[in-house]
């Protein structure tokens, strides 16, 4: 399945030490990884940072409780204790974050190992290879990178074999169309999409003249998406709700079945905050888009 699930609010609001030990509880963590396992979702994406390392430790102790053996990627970069001296991808300090991520999943290896962004005070020859001693070592089994540019990642294929990208991918931003996505298929990159429903506002959560939902995004970190808080938007998201009327599925759907019809993704990270989200996701594996369907969709946005 094409399918991941994206393990961001287990305790916290991603790596935002504001957030620390908000999000979802454990148990609804277990929650999540009970109905996505069930669903056949076989992929859990995290990061060492994400809710103050629990994301991590209840994913080991989910795999510990369960006995289920998804793939699991995980990234470094950010503090895990919030702490603004104690971050980047020094060589020193990957060794020493996959140690630690580790030992919260309770695992001798984790499948996909991310760079969760650029550290412009790091040569990327020495984080490339710190990832590749890794590698060798067997205590990943692929290296990846989130958030980076083709330049970046031009530098970093010179040092070390990069098997996933990932970065945001919707209808509401299209920046990977320009170059990433051509790049990664012509170098046979696995590409994986997260912001899927752009914060949200590809549900129709947000509308014109509405005061913002209590607990979304908006009203918790709404400046990725400010400029979406525009008359252009609202258009689109009239003409979107409609067209996903026509089909006979909701707005959720049809924006990930948007991204499921491109052949050059081979992942979708879903981040539910309730099982039931994850319906419209597996929904979506069964609405299939012609590519003048997905031309016309993406053109109702700016």
């Amino acid at each position: 399945m094409r399918l991941i699930l994206g393990c961001g609010n287990f305790g916290g609001i991603g790596s935002a030490p504001a957030f620390f030990g908000q999000g979802e509880s454990e148990e609804e963590a277990f929650a999540l990884m009970d109905a996505a396992w069930k669903l056949g979702i076989t992929c859990f994406d995290t990061a060492d940072a994400y809710g103050g390392g629990r994301s991590e430790t209840w994913i080991g102790k989910w795999l510990a409780a369960r006995g289920g053996r998804p793939e699991i990627a995980t990234k470094v970069f950010h503090s895990v204790m919030g702490d603004p001296a104690d971050l980047g991808l020094s060589r020193e300090r990957v060794l020493r974050q996959i140690v630690s991520s580790l030992q919260r999943l309770g695992v001798e290896r984790v499948d996909t190992y991310l760079v969760h962004e650029p550290d412009p005070e790091t040569p990327i020859e020495e984080t490339m290879g710190a990832l590749r001693e890794l590698l060798e070592a067997g205590k990943i089994g692929a290296i990846g990178a989130s958030n980076v540019s083709r330049a970046w990642l031009d530098e970093a294929l010179s040092t070390a074999p990069i098997s996933v990208v990932q970065n945001s991918y919707s209808l509401l931003d299209r920046e990977a169309d320009l170059e990433m996505l051509p790049l990664c298929a012509k170098r046979g990159i696995s590409f994986t999409a997260y912001g899927p429903l752009a914060g949200g506002w590809l549900t129709g959560k947000y509308r014109r003249d509405r005061s913002t939902p209590p607990g979304s995004r908006m009203a918790q970190r709404p400046e990725p998406y400010r400029h979406l808080d525009d008359d252009a938007v609202y258009w689109g998201l009239d003409r979107f709700s409609e067209a996903a009327g026509a089909r006979g599925v909701d707005m959720p759907t049809l924006a990930f079945a948007w991204l499921l019809s491109d052949q050059r993704v081979a992942g979708v990270v879903a981040g539910p905050r309730r099982p039931e989200h994850l319906e419209p996701a597996v929904a979506a594996i069964d609405v299939h888009l012609s590519e003048a369907e997905r031309d016309e969709l993406a053109s109702l946005f700016p």
